[in-house]
Parts: structure tokens; sequence; C-alpha cells
């Protein structure tokens, strides 16, 4: 563990995944706390996730949201390996709290809401998520309320391009059908189909998987009305999802 990326004194390590270490520390300055997000050494030296994770933080300092994780600053180790200093969200995340099970029915409905709000900014600024999922989904407390923050742009990419994406990228269970076929084209409609995943699974305990029962099937005295909203989001054909993710987030 470093001491010290920049003039941010480390804490611990709070995750590490296949291109980066996200590390806790401590801005002395401004007496606060930031998630480091360091891109991991074997991948340093490659131009094309090189530059992936530096647009990431243009990304987000473009759509600039209290929705979704905030760059604060970036900079670059000894050993030329770059970073992210971004918001710390001191609630975990998604996948932290779906590890005991399903989540009360009303709490699942305000979350999806959240994500699905944070998403449509995310698309008005003319960005494709591609890899929603729980672990990218982090809680904030905010004067005694939680804020939900989207996170992790790693494999995001400009709506302009994402009708001739050639790479499969997303994470089964949560990616649309369409990202799984290469040059499938892609629009917004694949960020509703994840939100809808996680949705099920925050009320059900369980992915969709192909085909799955409706949510009511797994937790009876579900309204039939939920069933209804979480199965358009996860249509197999994009063309009778929602249409957006706003449209989702109001239903």
């Amino acid at each position: 563990m470093p001491s010290k990326i920049g003039r941010y004194l480390v804490e611990r390590r709070l995750g590490a995944g296949a291109f980066a270490t996200v590390w806790l520390a401590e801005d002395e300055a401004l007496e606060s706390w930031v998630a480091i997000k360091v891109l991991a050494d074997n991948w340093a030296h490659h131009p094309d996730v090189r530059a992936r994770f530096e647009q990431e933080a243009q990304i987000l300092r473009r759509a600039d949201s209290e929705r979704l994780v905030r760059v604060l600053d970036i900079g670059e180790l000894d050993d030329g390996r770059p970073y992210l200093v971004m918001t710390y969200a001191d609630g975990g995340t998604l996948a932290d709290r779906l590890e005991n099970g399903p989540l009360p029915v009303v709490t699942s409905l305000s979350i999806a809401a959240d994500i699905a709000r944070a998403v449509a900014v995310l698309h008005e600024s003319g960005v494709l998520h591609r890899d929603l999922k729980p672990s990218n989904i982090l809680f904030q407390a905010v004067h005694g309320d939680e804020r939900v923050l989207v996170a992790d742009l790693g494999l995001a990419k400009a709506l302009a391009h994402a009708s001739g994406f050639t790479v499969v990228a997303g994470t089964p269970g949560y990616m649309a059908p369409e990202q799984s076929r290469p040059g499938g084209g892609l629009d917004v409609r694949a960020d509703v189909h994840a939100i809808g995943a996680m949705t099920y699974q925050m009320l059900t305990g369980r992915t969709p998987g192909k085909a799955g029962p409706v949510p009511s099937k797994l937790r009876p005295g579900l309204p039939a009305r939920v069933d209804r909203v979480v199965q358009r989001a996860l249509e197999t054909d994009p063309a009778r999802r929602w249409p957006s993710a706003a449209a989702l987030a109001d239903a």
C-alpha cells in the first residue's frame, strides 16, 4: 500500500478490479476523504487502456452531476501510472447491500429511479455507460440524506459511435442481448436493460437470466404494475423497452 498518492495520504484499499485499484485517502489541505483510482501496473503501458482510463475522467468532468461520481483531480505516479481523484462514497455499493438478499420494495424502486435519473444525465451528455451493475452503484451520505451515485465509466462510449461497436463489452447478467453481438448497434436502451436487471435483483435477490419469471413469482404480493415496469425494461427486443432511462425513472 502506498503511503501517499500525489499530495493525498493513503488510508486503505477500497477495492480492485482488472484494470485499476481504488484507495481511500485523506486530502489534508481540504480536510476531506477522497477515493483515488490508480491504473494497474500491467495495463499502464497499453495506449488503448490508458486512453480509456483518461477518457473516464473527461466524461465525468463534462457531465458534472451530483448523480455521478465526480472527478476532483488527476495525476501520475512516479512510475508513470495515471490516477483519478474522485468523490468518496462512504455508504458502500449496491452489491454490498444485495449480499443479504432482496431489498424492501419501496427502497428497491427508489434506488432504481435514482439510478435511471443518473444514467439519463449521462445520456444527455452523449454517453452510453455499457457496464451498469451493482458494484458500480455507490451510496453517499449528504447532510443526513443518502445519495445514489453511478460510477466506473471505463467502458463508456460516445452515443454518436454506438452503432458501430465491434468489441463485446459488459457484464453477463446485466448487459442487454444486443451487447453480445459485435456490431449489433447499441443505444440508450442497452443501459435501460441493465437498470431493469438491477431492479429485478433488488426485488428478488437474483438476476433475471433468460426469460426468468416475473418478479412477483419470486416475491408474492408485488403489484402487477411493478412487474410490468421491470419486464418492459428487460425486453429482449430494444424496440419494446422503455425508450430512455428518463422514461424508466418516471415509470
